[in-house]
């Protein structure tokens, strides 16, 4: 398999450095030596070395000990050699000399340079394109070249790269807008007049100077006077561009896919020599790698913010007041890059002034989990309105999501797949009756806090998480007594990766133990989430608070009619006093032909017993009750026909109406604005 190709500059030719040898004896006299030390020391095979001499140790030196001893131009290292006849006494003392040239300030300055361009490349392999924040790489970006590699460094992005936008395509240097984004400095640098970070910079015209990083490639200028003269902006503004004791700069564009993201500007003030071809190169290399992390963490704030917004457009508003209760939901993203997930939460009216609640969770992140969050938001409510009981309704969702599961997947979309194993919970409250049913699809119970109480977690039997089919949903009903808040919430708000879910349910407990019930339930979500989250939480939350309201008696007026039509006008005298009662006589007439209409069909049709009720509030709502299960329909009747023009003035007579089903029949509703008020 071929080997790719590598990019990036050419590592630069390392020199060798020779060790000479030579072996003494304690006069100094050469008793053997290496082609090498002919050529630095005057010294045969024979003779005495005097450059030598004056290096070898006295007596007491341990045999194999090196000795380092620093001669002019030559670095020397003395080792004394064992004994030919080990403890043999009176035996000579043989010495092994190793002499190597000694470097040049030159020679040392290029060590140092090929020091740092090596660490650079090495720190910026290991560091740049760890993150997905266009920001927090800048900054990871300059912090790298500073000190080793230049003594203050700039990186500068596009403004649309900085919201997510890609930027246009651009022929001249003109025509780019950029925004100081990070910069680091050593501390002997001056910048104090230097554009700070988070100013835009100013115009620079175009020149030929500036012209190769339109085209991707760095320009490198060994001594600043040229910019003074040929970069082309206003004098005024040079010294937000330039620093003050700066001799040398590099800029290099980072450049990515035919596009200027940004460019990164790196000076030398107290670093003596001026940056190198070699260096500029080694610039260029570093700013292309973090021009694609730039580029990628610039598609992620996009698709996050496209994420955002979908899904904040797709939960209800934060804060709702109805005559069933009051809500307040907070939705929050997880932390540390994981981002916006598929949590969600709904206030759905419903007839007869009751409110539906919704919560749930869709498994994953990210576009897909923000798909599969909204056709299951659209589904739930949906069904509501056909006024399903919870149990029934996620029956229904159950089935929606196994057949959206089943059916072949288009594109590279997982919408259906991030269904499954999703959770939900429905719950309905009737301000009238002051009691809540509701059903869970694998989601956790809601909390309940009645006034004077401590918080409780409502006793419901778990149903199996959507898309598993074949199981029930048991239905819980539980009492609500006025003022109480209920609590519903995501388990994201509860577990944790280091903690038990248990635990994170006694936090949340101990936490709307602690609320004030005076405070806004604006304030007791924010409290909930400052005391119950991690500062970055692993996954998204959604939390809905409702403190509920109850109607009074003198709001609600019910009566029993046995199934005798001649009952009809009765039904209408009933009808009208209440309304006289409560001081709606302009509502007489129309609620009395609705109730003539409705009380006459269901005993036509459908027998008795027959329930009237009227209820108050910010509507008026009329509900005839029936023993019968059929659906009423409405059609427009012909000319010739005699009947079937009932519900056809009632739909047209009333804002609202509708049918939904109970255990014993079924109730015909309707709605009429109080006060010419449409709610």
């Amino acid at each position: 398999m071929r080997e790719p190709e590598r990019r990036g500059p050419k590592p630069a030719s390392v020199p060798v450095i020779e060790t000479a040898a030579v072996v003494l004896d304690d006069a100094g006299v050469v008793m053997a030596r290496s082609e090498l030390a002919a050529t630095l020391l005057e010294c045969s095979p024979g003779q005495i070395c005097a450059s030598l001499l004056g290096l070898l140790p006295r007596a007491g030196t341990e045999a194999g000990q090196e000795v380092p001893v620093p001669v002019v131009s030559l670095d020397c290292t003395v080792v004394r050699l064992a004994a030919r006849t080990p403890g043999a006494s009176g035996a000579a003392a043989q010495w092994l000399v190793l002499v190597t040239p000694a470097e040049t300030a030159v020679e040392a300055a290029e060590r140092d340079a090929r020091r740092r361009r090596t660490g650079l490349s090495h720190a910026a392999a290991e560091g740049i394109g760890a993150s997905l924040d266009v920001i927090e790489m800048a900054e990871t970006l300059a912090n790298l070249l500073v000190p080793d590699f230049a003594d203050l460094a700039t990186v500068d992005i596009a403004e649309q790269v900085l919201v997510g936008d890609e930027p246009p395509h651009l022929d001249t240097s003109g025509d780019v807008r950029l925004r100081r984004t990070a910069a680091a400095q050593s501390p002997e640098i001056s910048a104090e007049n230097l554009l700070a970070v988070g100013e835009a910079l100013p115009p620079v015209t175009d020149s030929t100077l500036m012209r190769p990083l339109m085209k991707g490639l760095p320009v490198l200028v060994p001594d600043v006077a040229i910019l003074h003269a040929k970069l082309g902006v206003d004098p005024e503004s040079l010294p937000l561009l330039v620093p003050s004791g700066a001799h040398s700069s590099v800029a290099v564009p980072l450049y990515a896919r035919g596009l200027i993201l940004g460019c990164v500007t790196v000076w030398r003030s107290q670093l003596p020599s001026a940056f190198s071809e070699e260096d500029a190169a080694l610039l260029q290399d570093v700013a292309s790698r973090a021009a694609l992390g730039v580029d990628n963490a610039r598609r992620y704030t996009k698709e996050h913010r496209s994420v955002v917004a979908l899904q904040r457009s797709l939960l209800p508003r934060s804060a709702l007041d109805s005559a069933a209760a009051e809500t307040v939901g907070v939705y929050q993203p997880a932390g540390g890059g994981v981002g916006v997930g598929g949590d969600w939460f709904d206030v759905i009216p419903l007839p007869s002034l009751r409110v539906g609640f919704v919560v749930g969770d869709v498994v994953g992140h990210g576009l897909d989990a923000t798909a599969a969050m909204a056709r299951l938001r659209t589904a739930v409510q949906a069904l509501a309105d056909l006024d399903l009981d919870p149990g029934e309704l996620l029956t229904h969702l159950d089935d929606l999501v196994l057949g959206l599961s089943s059916e072949e997947m288009t594109g590279d979309s997982r919408s259906e797949t991030a269904m499954l194993g999703a959770t939900c919970l429905y719950a309905v409250y009737d301000p009238v009756t002051r009691k809540c049913t509701a059903g869970t699809a694998g989601h956790p119970p809601p909390a309940l806090v009645s006034p004077g109480d401590e918080p409780t977690f409502v006793g419901m039997t778990p149903g199996p998480p959507l898309g598993v089919g074949g199981m029930p949903f048991e239905v819980t009903e539980f009492e609500v007594q006025p003022g109480s808040m209920l609590a519903f919430f995501t388990d994201g708000l509860v577990d944790s990766r280091d903690g038990d879910i248990e635990e994170g349910m006694e936090r949340l407990r101990s936490s709307l133990a602690g609320a004030d019930p005076s405070r806004t339930l604006g304030e007791i979500s924010q409290s909930i989430f400052d005391s119950v989250l991690p500062q970055e939480p692993a996954d998204d939350v959604a939390l809905l608070l409702a403190r509920t309201h109850a109607l009074s008696p003198d709001q609600v007026a019910e009566w029993e009619l046995e199934p005798d039509l001649s009952l009809v006008a009765h039904a209408r005298e009933l009808v009208v006093g209440q309304l006289g009662d409560w001081e709606l006589d302009e509502l007489g007439f129309v609620t009395e032909l609705v109730v003539s209409e409705l009380v006459t069909n269901a005993i036509r049709y459908a027998g008795g017993p027959v329930r009237l009720r009227l209820i108050r509030d910010r509507v008026l709502v009329c509900e005839v009750s029936d023993p019968s299960s059929t659906q009423p329909r409405l059609r427009r009747a012909r000319e010739s026909d005699e009947g079937g023009r009932g519900l056809f003035l009632v739909a047209q007579l009333t804002d609202r109406w509708g049918c939904r089903f109970t255990g014993s029949g079924k109730i015909i509703w309707t709605e009429q604005p109080i006060g010419g008020l449409l709610v």
